[in-house]
């Protein structure tokens, strides 16, 4: 049965809006994004453009696929073994086509929303507290400081733009911050904004092989699936239903996008990418409430993979780190504070801020909190020793 372009469009509607406020949600996360994707590109040496076109249009088919703020993230682990270990481009594509295909193998085996509903609501909300934590201390040591007088200033601006329009739906604060932004950058960087070329993705796409599949498996698959588990996956599952509870997006649907991603990107020469509750929070706290964000951000990469092709460096001065270092200080708070609705149990309040601390402080601590609380929980409560519950005279 063929759609007619009404019903086509009427689908549309329900699900991406675009105004100023989706706008402003579409910069929620530019600064966990832009610093890991742009890195990526230098260190491998890959074909830039195809990297930013790849990653926008992947936003483009999330923000159509949800219809809310679900946006897309450059794998986090995978990218931070790219940048200090210099690793080849063919080796980045082939550890995302093994993530890809782990991933679709939890998918349709079962298993993801099995375990999504063994997880208690306090493992997940600590392993937001933990993730939040990190990006405020990720904002506040590499970002905020810049070392000049002038960057400093621009910090302290930024953060009164920002707490004066939280929550303002005719001014959406990242609005006011990338005017600031770009105006800073023509008066004390250089103003250089416009390329002296337009250039777009070079001809002809090196394949993976079976051996950088293998090898990729082994590098970034084994480290990246239980920060993928916790954060990517069962995180924002449950941070969808707590901003838009008439919706039920599941763990299981949430990787079956997050392994069709995965597989599709490398093929055409893009990086391996993520959902992230973190980043939701940031597209959320910043005005949006529809695919409308997530759809304006990646036409934006998009258009950066074609006019800024030759000089991706531009992209990042428009961009000073002192404001991206803002826009990630509010959104890790606004992802810890998820945690206060644990405050009416002691027991579940007490096993989210372990949670917490084992993902902020320990090796593999997504992996290591998430088995911490699916323990505690289903170990000891179904004994009926309710330990901090009996504490708290529950």
């Amino acid at each position: 049965m063929i759609l007619s372009a009404k019903a086509i469009g009427k689908f549309l509607h329900s699900r991406i809006r675009f105004d100023r406020n989706e706008f402003s949600g579409a910069f929620g996360d530019i600064g966990t994004v832009l610093p890991l994707v742009v890195g990526i590109i230098m260190v491998t040496g890959i074909d830039g453009s195809r990297v930013f076109i790849m990653f926008g249009a992947m936003q483009m088919t999330t923000a159509v696929a949800y219809g809310i703020p679900i946006p897309v993230q450059p794998l986090k682990v995978a990218a931070m073994i790219v940048i200090t270990q210099k690793i080849s481009g063919n080796l980045l594509f082939g550890g995302g086509l093994a993530i890809g295909i782990t991933m679709l193998v939890l998918s349709i085996t079962g298993f993801i929303d099995f375990l999504g509903k063994a997880i208690p609501k306090s493992t997940i909300r600590g392993i937001q507290l933990g993730l939040g934590l990190q990006l405020m201390i990720l904002a506040v040591t590499r970002y905020v400081p810049s070392g000049d007088l002038h960057g400093e200033l621009l910090a302290a601006l930024a953060f009164i733009l920002m707490v004066s329009l939280l929550g303002n739906r005719i001014i959406p604060p990242a609005f006011a911050l990338i005017i600031l932004g770009a105006v800073y950058y023509v008066l004390f960087g250089g103003g250089k904004i416009i390329p002296e070329s337009i250039g777009g993705p070079v001809s002809g796409h090196s394949m993976p092989t079976i051996d950088d599949i293998a090898t990729g498996f082994l590098l970034f698959a084994i480290p990246q699936i239980p920060l993928s588990l916790g954060n990517s996956i069962y995180a924002t599952s449950q941070l969808s239903h707590d901003y838009f509870s008439e919706t039920k997006i599941t763990p299981g649907k949430i990787s079956l996008t997050y392994a069709f991603m995965n597989i599709v990107c490398p093929l055409f020469g893009g990086i391996p990418v993520c959902h992230g509750s973190g980043g939701m929070a940031g597209h959320h706290l910043f005005g949006a409430r529809t695919g409308g964000s997530v759809f304006i951000c990646g036409t934006i990469f998009v258009l950066f993979g074609i006019v800024f092709s030759n000089d991706f460096s531009i992209i990042l001065h428009i961009f000073p780190r002192p404001v991206l270092g803002i826009i990630l200080l509010f959104e890790g708070m606004n992802l810890a504070c998820l945690v206060r609705d644990m405050s009416t149990d002691v027991g579940d309040m007490i096993l989210a801020l372990i949670v917490g601390a084992f993902t902020l402080s320990l090796p593999y601590g997504y992996l290591a909190g998430m088995s911490f609380g699916l323990f505690t929980h289903h170990v000891i409560y179904s004994k009926h020793i309710r330990i901090f519950r009996k504490a708290s005279g529950a």
